[in-house]
This record gives structure tokens, sequence and C-alpha cells, in this order.
């Protein structure tokens, strides 16, 4: 290749062919990702041409209402057209089965966005194959999620500044642009943004067959969710044509190993650009650190390349970051090996650990008593999860809050209100599991199907008590204990968590009146709800280097002991008695207390198997699983592992399922 005339900001790094090994190795990729069902069927592909084609009508009979409510008239407005665009996966070329379509409603001054929200919500509800039909109007790219004939559905509005739109419309000119609102601008972008990726690649063919090998990686290894502090599908599509540029003759394994390798020596935060940043005379935004001090906060900055360019990952949080860099080192270790023969590309696709990983658990439960309502709900926390990462990450013992990329959803028919309240508190009853395949969702719809007998109980009973839930999960890292101390060391989550909780409650789709409940409890691994381990073993993953160093470390200070007593006299022994008795006192699963406002006093029940209280007089008692004389109610194996709990409101005390609920005032 010339160098003079190439795609992106560098030259490339390398023009080398591919060889027949590597070839063969792309092949093998092909038919692994046709195992993993990474295609879909002829039926399935015919059934998404038949939704966009009934969409784009649909489309036009709103272009043409929504203009006779501006007083066009009806002539004209038949004439003023209307049309849909595809982007994201689809676009590329990359979709799988069951994924859904980006699309974008493009329609004509003046058409706006509230007509979208009204007239066209009205419409797909008239539609009998539309269903789990969910409106965002407040999200920062506007959008309406449904299902349209089994097809799930993402749709985006824009309005031009002009007053038809035919049939042949492009939205290359970037003079479409002027003097659109900021929504139009993100939802046209998303159009823009896709056609310039697919321009930008030296070969499109292996482009899509190398990401959709990154696609199922980092859904694998649940980093693909833009919401919650990773990355989403144009980040990795940005990723793997950056790739493309810089071995631009390489078959597609060779680009997925080379993907690993880069990205994993990648000079952070340095941006990754596939063209360099365009300016326009235009009054919008463009992304640039010198000018803009929250643009030098990007932690992983991804460029988009069409103008104005955006940062597609900003909501990267320091312990995603890690994550991530975790992750492309794994993959390089593994893509190196089957570059080398010596596995699979099974191994490279294997489904993350994240509920085996961690010793402590954060569990975000949201409740509500009607299914539209829970999706708004779900949505609304899985858009604000990341803040909360944010404000852990300022906790003095964290090392890092990992966020779980889907949901855990139920829908319970409760006998009583105590049973009721045990589900907003996400304690879910050991008969309840999530009624779909895969027990999680990652986007704002139900996840499940109701079935027939909890359908006819919800229409004869109105109750509080049918409830809908879903479960959130961040796993906490925690710095190593020094085991020169003896003490109990205390971990204050109540700021993150009540100012977490104050964001999702001033959130304008927040009701108290429509029974809406948030609760958070904190979890050892072994109180994780069985559903989350998909029938697998429960066992916590242990790193077999610091468990031998532990035990090294063990085995010194015993030896230590034991030379001591040899050295000592009969009455010295007495300290070393007093010493196992205070180390009694502290689990041995835990040495965390969780302390919380001391602002009024507890008005919950006290777990005395597993907490430290303060009485009125400051004095702390030491309650603990290993002290029987304090521990006189707990029959409970969860309980009496249960970690160290200051228990004031408004953070009540472990309950006896076990675990910490974390919950502010005024939350029911």
């Amino acid at each position: 290749m010339n160098e003079s005339r190439y795609l992106g900001v560098t030259p490339p790094i390398s023009t080398e062919k591919p060889t027949a090994k590597e070839q063969e190795i792309s092949e093998e990729l092909l038919a692994a990702l046709h195992t993993e069902g990474q295609f879909e069927r002829d039926d399935e592909s015919k059934n998404r041409e038949i939704v966009l084609g009934k969409l784009d009508k649909l489309m036009k009979e709103f272009v043409y209402k929504a203009l006779l409510k501006h007083k066009v008239s009806e002539s004209l407005a038949r004439t003023c057209g209307g049309k849909i665009f595809t982007f994201g996966s689809y676009r590329l070329g990359v979709h799988g089965a069951g994924a859904d379509i980006d699309t974008l409603c493009v329609a004509p001054s003046p058409v706006n966005h509230d007509d979208f929200f009204d007239i066209m919500v009205e419409l797909l509800k008239s539609r009998p194959e539309v269903d789990e039909l969910v409106p965002v109007s407040g999200a920062y790219v506007p959008v309406i999620k449904m299902k349209f004939g089994g097809v799930d559905i993402d749709l985006t509005f824009s309005s031009l500044m002009q007053p038809t739109v035919p049939e042949d419309q492009e939205l290359f000119d970037v003079n479409l642009l002027r003097n659109l609102d900021e929504a139009s601008i993100r939802s046209i972008n998303g159009s823009r943004v896709t056609d310039e990726i697919l321009r930008l690649v030296p070969n499109i063919p292996t482009f899509r067959l190398a990401l959709r090998c990154i696609k199922l990686w980092a859904k694998r290894r649940a980093i693909y969710s833009n919401s919650v502090g990773f990355f989403g599908g144009v980040a990795w599509a940005m990723l793997v044509a950056r790739i493309c540029q810089l071995y631009p003759n390489a078959c597609a394994a060779i680009v997925v190993a080379r993907f690993f390798r880069v990205l994993l020596r990648w000079n952070w935060p340095d941006p990754v650009l596939l063209k360099p940043v365009e300016t326009c005379n235009m009054r919008f935004q463009v992304w640039n650190p010198k000018i803009f001090p929250q643009h030098a906060t990007h932690k992983m900055p991804i460029i988009t390349p069409a103008y104005p360019s955006m940062c597609a990952t900003h909501n990267v949080t320091q312990s995603t970051q890690r994550i991530i860099m975790s992750e492309f080192k794994r993959g390089l270790e593994v893509s190196e090996k089957i570059t080398r023969g010596e596995t699979g590309w099974e191994e490279l696709f294997a489904k993350n650990d994240f509920f085996r990983r961690y010793k402590y658990y954060l569990q975000v439960n949201v409740t509500s008593t009607d299914e539209d309502t829970q999706n708004m709900l779900h949505g609304l926390v899985e858009s604000r999860i990341r803040r909360y990462v944010g404000f852990l990450e300022g906790v003095d013992l964290i090392v890092l809050a990992h966020p779980y990329i889907k949901s855990y959803d139920h829908n319970r028919i409760c006998e009583s209100e105590e049973e009721a309240q045990k589900v907003r508190d996400g304690i879910i009853p050991a008969d309840t599991r999530p009624q779909d395949t895969d027990a999680a969702r990652s986007t704002p719809t139900s996840g499940t199907e109701k079935n027939e007998e909890s359908t006819n109980a919800a229409q004869s009973d109105k109750s509080k008590n049918h409830i809908y839930v879903s479960a959130f999960y961040i796993g906490l890292l925690l710095k190593e204990k020094n085991h020169d101390f003896n003490g109990k060391r205390r971990m204050d989550l109540s700021f993150a968590t009540q100012e977490f909780i104050k964001i999702i409650k001033m959130a304008p789709t927040w009701k108290e009146e429509e029974n809406m409940n948030i609760s958070i409890r904190f979890l050892r691994q072994s109180q994780l709800a069985d559903d989350v381990f998909d029938g697998q073993p429960r066992d916590r993953l242990r790193n077999s280097s610091s468990t031998k160093k532990k035990g090294e470390k063990r085995k010194q200070k015993n030896d230590s002991k034991k030379r001591d007593k040899d050295d000592s006299a009969a009455s010295e022994d007495k300290p070393t008695k007093k010493v196992r008795a205070i180390d009694a006192a502290v689990p041995s699963t835990s040495g965390v207390a969780v302390k919380a406002s001391n602002d009024t006093p507890n008005q919950h029940g006290q777990d005395p198997g597993s907490a430290v209280v303060e009485d009125a007089n400051g004095k702390t008692t030491v309650a603990t699983a290993a002290s029987g004389e304090e521990n006189k109610n707990s029959g409970n194996k969860k309980d009496k592992d249960a970690a160290l709990v200051n228990i004031p409101a408004p953070v009540p005390a472990a309950n006896k399922i076990g675990g910490i609920k974390l919950k502010l005032l005024g939350s029911s």
C-alpha cells in the first residue's frame, strides 16, 4: 500500500498479507461464531426487513398527522415524506440473532420531538404487533424502545430544517446540521457515525468478522455496556476499525490478536481517532480537551469520526478502566495461544466470573407495582448506576467497584405485606426465578413473559402486593488487611449510598405515589441469590498465588508463636490466650465494618450476630458470629457470615435473611 494514501491519522503499522496458516485460523473463527449462534437465520432476516418496511409506512403516517397538527394543508402534508435510517450493529452488518435494530426517524420541519413522543407513541400503541413500549423522552438521546413484530427496536428522531424528506435523502452533508437542536444532533449523528466508520475501514468483510468476534468477547466478559461505564457498540466498532487501519491487509484472526496487543499498550488517555477531528463554522461543541476541561477528564477517549466529534466513552470510570484493561490482558494471552495453535476460540469467549470473583457485593434493588413503571425505573437506575460507582471509588477501603452489566428481574404475587416488603428489600424467596431463559436483561424492557397464572392473578388483584423487582450488582474489591493489624477496619458507605439514592429520587421519572422503591444491600458472595450463578457452583474464585503467600505468612507467624512459647515461662501463656480471645471477637470471614451516619437513632430491629452497635453513651459492643455470648438469636448461617455493620439510621441493620440493607429514610 502506498503510505501517501492511507486511512486513519497515522500510517499503517504493517501492510503484510496474511499467511495460509492465518487464513486457516480466520476460518476457524468464522466457524466458532456460527457455533456460538452469532448469525441469524434467513427467516429472521426477512422478518427484520418486513418490520422495517412497516415502520417506514408508520413514519410517513406520523409525519402526515404531525403536519396537519401544525396547520399544513392535507394535500401538502401527503407529499412531505419522511424516512427511516438504520445505524448501529444492523447498519454495520454485524448483528446477530435477537439483536435490536437502532433506527432513526427523519422528518421535515416543523415536526418536532414533542410530536414524536405524542403522535408516534399513540400510533405505535394502536399496532397489535407492538409490545413492551417504553418512551424515554428525557434520555441523553431521546428514544422509544419497543418490540415490533418480535424484533427489539430503538427508535430515535430528528427533524431537518427543510420542507420535505425525499426517499433518496442522505445525511452526509454537514450543512444538514445547521439550526438543529441538540437532541436532533445527537440522534442524527448515530447514523452519520455508522456510515463514516464503514467509509474509513480498508476491508469491510474483514472488519465485520473481527467486530463480531470482539462484540461476542466483550459481552461474554461483561464489559459491553456504555450506560454502566464500559464501552458500547459504537466504541467497540471504532476500536476494531482503528486496528483495521493499522493492519489494512491482515485477516480477521490477526486483527483480533493485534486488537488486544495494541490497546493493552495504548497510552491512555490519548484518544483513539479514525480521522482528524473536523472543525466547522458552527455552534456545536467538538471534543477538545485543551479547550474544554471536562473533556480532559475522559479516561479512555474514543472519538466519533462524524462532525461534531464526541467522546463515545465519557462514562468510563477509574474502576471500569481497570476492568477493561485486565480483560485486554487476558484477551492478548488467549489470542496468542490461539495463533500458536494451543487452544481454540471458545476459550476467548469463556463467560465472565463476576459472581465468583469478589468477596463482597452491593445489591441495588428497585421495585414497583406496575410493569410499565418498572421498565422506566429500570432504565433510570441503569443509566445512573455509574454515578454510584464513582461515589464508591471515593470510599477509603475500596480498591475497585465493579458494576455488572445486567440486572436480574423478578415478578411476584406476594401473599402478605410482610412478604412484599422482603421482595422490596431484594430478598427474593427461593421459589421465585426470572421467567426468561437468561434470567437477566441489559436493556430497560421487561425481559420476562408473565405466565398465565400470574397474569390472571394480576388482573384479579390490583393490590400493592404484585411486585416487580430488578436487582443490579456491584462487586467490591477491598484493600488487603495489614496482618499486623488485629482490629476492625471501618468502611463508611453511607455518603455514597445516600447521594446515589438522592440522584435517583430527584429524577423526573421517580414518583413515590406509584409505589416505586429503592433499597441497597451489602452482601457476601455466599449470600448472593442462586439465580445469578445459572446453576453453576457458587465457590468464590481465589488467587492461587495470593493464597500461597497468605499460607506462607501464616506458617511463619505460627512458627514464630511456637518459638516464643518454647522460650517463655509458663506464666507468660496468659497474654497468648488473651490475643486469641481478641481474635475470636472478629468474624474470620469479615473484619470490615460498614459504618453509617449517626444522625438519628436506629428504628429497625438489630441482628446481634453481625453488628457493631454504639449505645447512647457511645460505648461500642462487638457482637459477632464467632462470639456465642453476644449471638443468642442467630440461627441462620448467612447471618453468622454477615459483615460487621455500625447501625444508626438511616441505614438499618442486617436482616435475619442475611446481608446489609442500606436505605434512606423515606424510601419505602
